[in-house]
Parts: C-alpha cells; structure tokens; sequence
C-alpha cells in the first residue's frame, strides 16, 4: 500500500487551498498513518531552521544541533527528553512514543544554512534529543542529506543512536569522515533482551546494537557507547555490569559513559507509572531513592561509580572516557560526559573544536 495513501490530512491542492491541520504545529503537510507503523502518526512539518544553539552556560561539548524528527517511536519508558513534546501541546507519555514530528526538508534547509558566509563550522550533533535512526528514517531518509550538507561544508558532526538503521550509511559516513572530524555513539546499558523489551520497546535490541558497534568498528570508524541509564536493582548487579562491559569490549567500543537513571519532570511520572504496572516490588524503593528530585542520591551514585570503575577496569576502559558521575556534588555534570569516539577530534580552536570527550543532551537542544 502506497504510503500517499495513508494521508489523513492531505497535502495542499492549488485547487482547493491547503486542508486543515489537526494539531497546530507550525508548518504542518499533512499527518500520516500507515499499517506499517501501527499505532504510529507522523506529522510532516517544514521548517523555517534547523540548526538550535545550545542554551549559553550549558555544559554540552557543542554548541549546534540538528534534530529531524520530535517524538519518538523507540518509545524508551525512561527517555529524558519526553516532556519537550509537551512544547507541541502532545503530552509526554504516549504521544511522545506515537505522535512523531517529522521535518521533511530538514537536509534543504540546514544546507542553507550551513553555507552562510556567517557559519563558522562548529560542531553539530545529532541525537540530542529524540532519535536521529528511529524506524521512520528508513521511510524518509533525512540522515543522507543531513550528513552530506555537513560534511560538504567542512562542519564536524556527531551522532548518538539506538537505532541499526545507521548501518545503510557506514559508507556515507566513512566518505564524511574523510572531509571532517565524526564521533559516533551507540547507546546501550543493558545485555538482558528480555528487559530491553520491556522498557525500550520500539529499540533495535542489545545484540543487535552490539553488532552494529562492531561493523562501525570495522569499517574504521570510531564508536562510543552511551551506558546509560544504569536502572537500580534491574540493570545494576555485578553480573549485569559485568555483561556489558564484557560486550562492549568484546565489539570493540572505543570508549563508554555509565550514569544512573535520569528522572527530570515529564519522565518521572511516565517512569514510575511503568515501575509500579511492571515491578510492583520496587516502586517505593525508587520513591526513596529519587526523592523528590530527578537523580538518584549521592550515596547511590557514589556505589554505582566504584563498580563501574572496577568493571571498566576489568574489561580495558580504564583510560577511556568516562564516568558520568565523576563530579558527585553536581550531578548535572553526568549529561555534558560523552565516550571517546563519540565526540569528533578537532585541532584545538580550530574549526569545529571540542571540550574532551564528555551524556544526554537537555530537552531544550531540539
């Protein structure tokens, strides 16, 4: 079945004038469904700009990102950035999982812009705040033309992922790296498929995305894996860490970041709904745990640091970068810490220049 087909809205007809929107989003096509993504509503917008500067005095190794799509379809139950989807009127929970906001001339429109007289090539990453490889790609393509117009304006760029679908442009991306500097990061904290399932439904499961750090590995590529979050008392055992960074090693990561679960406003709630429908045992334990704040305590992080400090250890990542909660007094340190290899490598205040490799960006990077 043609995806036109799926239209619920229809694009704009010279005959008829354009139909009207069902959300107000600014720029709004036209809404689509297709049997394909059951459950699933894209709405494809155009955008005026693509390019959002990092907020003034955060602690982001970048200053630029590009985020093609809002929503997202991996639908990861603990997803920091689900309240930015409140901004678009959606609410944080299941619209953030089935109503995704696609920007359909994201590569035409960051083109322009990237060949300004004004635009100074700093680093641009992508994966900031919802899923750059997130299932719609395969149907829209957006990452070719995106990382095209970056490279072939002399722009650095990173990009953290889930998604496998980064796979279909190890070429593109081995050509880019040959024009820029490219960081590359995979996220995955966890080996058990079976929790996998059931909290990051929509994702490539951890084999899967094992495998993809290996084939970028081969292909020459660096790779950084974002381990977070590290889940108390479901992801947090010395066997389970164990696991991991077995597995990362074993695929060849050139560096790993571990942090605890991160609960801001928005996730928090969604979070502790899934906990108390799924592990009923432990949701007063995070209760206690968290607060009435969004980090785990201090003597929790300060536990989970030694034991991954052993663990990274054990499996060769002691002079990798890093741990997220190397700073235990301000937490907040945890989401400005990328792996080695996921931040590109440029000449110290040269074009595109980075702070050492440092987690998840603020909601506010869309």
């Amino acid at each position: 079945m043609r995806w036109e087909a799926q239209a619920l809205v229809p694009a704009p007809d010279a005959a008829r004038g354009p139909g009207p929107a069902l959300l107000p989003l600014a720029g709004l096509v036209r809404s689509v469904t297709t049997p394909e993504f059951a459950g699933i509503t894209f709405h494809e917008v155009t955008a005026k700009s693509v390019l959002n500067k990092v907020p003034a005095g955060s602690k982001m190794p970048f200053e630029w990102t590009v985020n093609p799509y809002r929503g997202c379809s991996h639908a990861c139950v603990y997803c920091f950035a689900r309240k930015s989807h409140t901004y678009l009127d959606f609410d944080a929970g299941m619209d953030f999982d089935s109503q995704v906001v696609v920007k359909v001339n994201a590569a035409e429109i960051l083109r322009k812009e990237v060949n300004k007289a004004s635009w100074t090539r700093q680093q641009v990453a992508l994966g900031t705040n919802t899923d750059p490889y997130q299932r719609a790609e395969g149907r829209y393509q957006l990452m070719p033309g995106i990382i095209n117009a970056l490279a072939e304006s002399g722009t650095p760029l990173s990009i953290l992922t889930k998604g496998t679908l980064l796979a279909r442009d190890i070429p593109l991306l081995k050509s880019a790296a040959a024009q820029v500097p490219v960081g590359l990061g995979i996220s995955l904290a966890m080996t058990d498929e079976a929790l996998s399932e059931a909290i990051e439904p929509g994702t490539p499961g951890p084999r899967a995305r094992l495998k993809l750090v290996s084939r970028l590995r081969e292909a020459g590529l660096p790779c950084g894996v974002m381990a977070m979050p590290i889940l108390p008392w479901l992801s947090d055992s010395d066997e389970a860490l164990d696991a991991l960074f077995s597995s990362l090693a074993a695929a060849g990561a050139t560096g790993v970041t571990a942090g605890a679960l991160y609960l801001k406003p928005g996730t928090r709630e969604w979070f502790m709904k899934w906990i108390a429908a799924t592990h009923p045992e432990l949701a007063g334990r995070y209760r206690r745990l968290y607060g009435t704040g969004s980090y785990a305590s201090k003597e929790y992080r300060t536990w989970l640091a030694g034991k991954v400090r052993y663990f990274k250890a054990r499996h060769g990542f002691s002079h990798s970068s890093g741990f997220s909660h190397r700073d235990l007094d301000d937490p907040r340190a945890e989401e400005a810490e990328y792996p080695a290899g996921s931040i590109p490598a440029a000449a110290a205040g040269g074009p595109g220049a980075t702070s050492a490799p440092p987690s998840a960006a603020q909601d506010s990077l869309f």
